[in-house]
C-alpha cells in the first residue's frame, strides 16, 4: 500500500460535513427471515476539504434488526460528537480518523461512513483509486445475486433469469419452513449452479440436524444459520457439517474473526465494510483469513452507487477470493444517487476508475430524494 504521508507532505483541513438523509425506492420488496424492505433509508456524508469532497454512506437499519446499532442512534453520535470533532481538523491520513474514533464503542457502522468517507476525499486528493491505497490489485471483480425470500416458482424462475445474466454465485434466502423445499426445486433445475443459502441468524443449535440435511445440495456454504452474536454454537454445528460456514453477523472485527476461525467456526467470511467500522478494519480482517487461508468475499446491504463503489474497490484486493454482493444497481433501484451506471456483465463488475470511488453524485436527482440536510461548518 502506498504510504500517505510519502505521496502527500501537506494535510488535508476539513472545512465542512454535510449530512443528508437519503429515502430510495427498491423496485421490488426485498424479504428475509427478519422481515420485508421496500426502501433504502440511509445517511450520506460528504466532507469537504481544499476543494475536494469524500463521500460515503451508513448501512445501519432504522430499527435494530440485523445489528443493534440503529439511524436514531448513529444521527445523535454524528450529530453531538464525531462531525463537530472533525471540521477544522488537519487530515494527515485516513488511518488518522479510525484512530480518533477508537475510544467510542460499539457504532461500528456509524464510524465506518466517516472514516470511509475520509478514505475517499484522501484518495481524490491525491488524484488515485481508492484501491490504490487499500491495496487492490484487480480492474474488475466477480459477482453474484442475492435473491429474497418468495414463492417457490418466483424463485426458480428468479435464479435461472439471472443466471442467464451470468452471475457467478446464487444466494437465496432462507428460514424456518423455507428452506429444503425450495432448495429442492432450484437444485433440480439448475444442478451445476454455484448455489449458497443464507439464513440471517434464524435458526438454533437445536436445528443441527435440519440443517445438516442442507449438505445434500452440494452448497458453497450456508451463511449465518444461528444467533447473530454467537461462535460456540456456529462451531458446534460446523463439526455436525460437510458444507462451510461463513458468519457475517457475529464478526465485528478482526479480533473477532481471529477467534471466530481459532474455534473452528467459519470456514469462509463475509466481509461488509460497514459492518466492522471501515476500510481499515475491512483489510486487516483481509489479511488474517489471508494467513488462516480462509476465502473471504464482500456482501451488500442494498447500498446507494456510493457504498457499492467503496465495496467494489474493497473487493479488488486478492484475499476476495469468492464473488461478492455488489450486483448491477439496476436490479434495487429505478434511479441511483451516482451519475455513473455500476452494472455487471456476465457476472464481472468493473471497479470504478478514476480518483477516490471513481463515483460522482447526481446532485439533481440526489435532491429529490433528500429527505433532510444538515451542515457542520462553514
Amino acid at each position: 500500500m502506498p504510504n500517505p504521508h510519502a505521496i502527500r507532505p501537506h494535510a488535508l483541513r476539513i472545512e465542512r460535513a454535510e449530512l443528508r438523509i437519503v429515502r430510495l425506492p427498491l423496485l421490488t420488496p426485498f424479504t428475509i427471515a427478519t422481515g420485508t424492505m421496500t426502501e433504502k433509508l440511509f445517511p450520506l456524508l460528504i466532507l469537504h476539504a481544499d476543494g475536494v469532497e469524500g463521500v460515503a454512506e451508513g448501512v445501519m437499519d432504522p430499527l435494530p434488526d440485523y445489528l443493534e446499532e440503529t439511524l436514531p442512534a448513529a444521527l445523535s453520535l454524528l450529530r453531538e460528537v464525531l462531525l463537530p470533532g472533525l471540521v477544522g481538523r488537519a487530515l494527515t491520513a485516513p488511518q488518522d480518523i479510525a484512530a480518533g474514533m477508537e475510544g467510542w464503542r460499539g457504532h461500528r457502522m456509524t464510524r465506518a461512513m466517516v472514516e470511509m468517507a475520509a478514505w475517499d476525499l484522501w484518495a481524490r486528493s491525491l488524484n488515485v483509486p481508492l484501491k490504490a491505497l487499500l491495496g487492490g490489485t484487480r480492474d474488475a471483480v466477480e459477482v453474484g445475486v442475492s435473491l429474497g425470500i418468495g414463492d417457490i416458482p418466483g424463485t426458480v424462475e428468479r435464479v435461472g433469469a439471472h443466471l442467464a445474466q451470468g452471475y457467478r454465485r446464487i444466494k437465496l434466502k432462507i428460514m424456518p419452513g423455507h428452506d429444503l423445499a425450495v432448495l429442492d426445486a432450484v437444485r433440480a433445475a439448475f444442478p451445476d449452479a454455484h448455489l449458497t443459502v443464507d439464513a440471517n441468524a434464524s435458526y438454533r443449535l437445536a436445528d443441527a440436524a435440519h440443517l445438516a440435511r442442507l449438505d445434500r445440495y452440494g452448497l458453497d456454504y450456508i451463511e449465518q444459520p444461528l444467533a447473530f452474536d454467537d461462535m460456540v454454537d456456529h462451531a458446534a454445528l460446523q463439526a455436525r457439517m460437510a458444507t462451510p460456514i461463513c458468519l457475517d453477523e457475529s464478526l465485528r472485527s478482526a479480533a473477532d474473526t481471529r477467534r471466530a476461525l481459532v474455534m473452528g467456526a467459519a470456514r469462509v467470511v463475509n466481509i461488509k465494510v460497514g459492518r466492522v467500522g471501515g476500510h481499515l478494519e475491512a483489510r486487516r480482517i483481509h489479511d488474517l483469513c489471508a494467513a488462516f487461508d480462509v476465502p473471504v468475499w464482500c456482501g451488500g446491504m442494498l447500498e446507494s452507487g456510493i457504498g457499492r463503489a467503496h465495496n467494489l474497490h474493497l473487493s479488488s484486493l486478492p484475499g476476495f477470493t469468492r464473488p461478492g454482493d455488489t450486483s448491477s444497481s439496476s436490479r434495487y433501484f429505478a434511479r441511483d444517487i451516482v451519475a455513473e451506471r455500476l452494472e455487471a456483465a456476465d457476472g464481472i463488475m468493473p471497479v470504478p476508475p478514476g480518483p477516490g470511488t471513481g463515483v460522482t453524485l447526481d446532485r439533481a436527482f440526489l435532491d429529490s430524494v433528500t429527505a433532510s440536510r444538515e451542515v457542520f461548518g462553514a
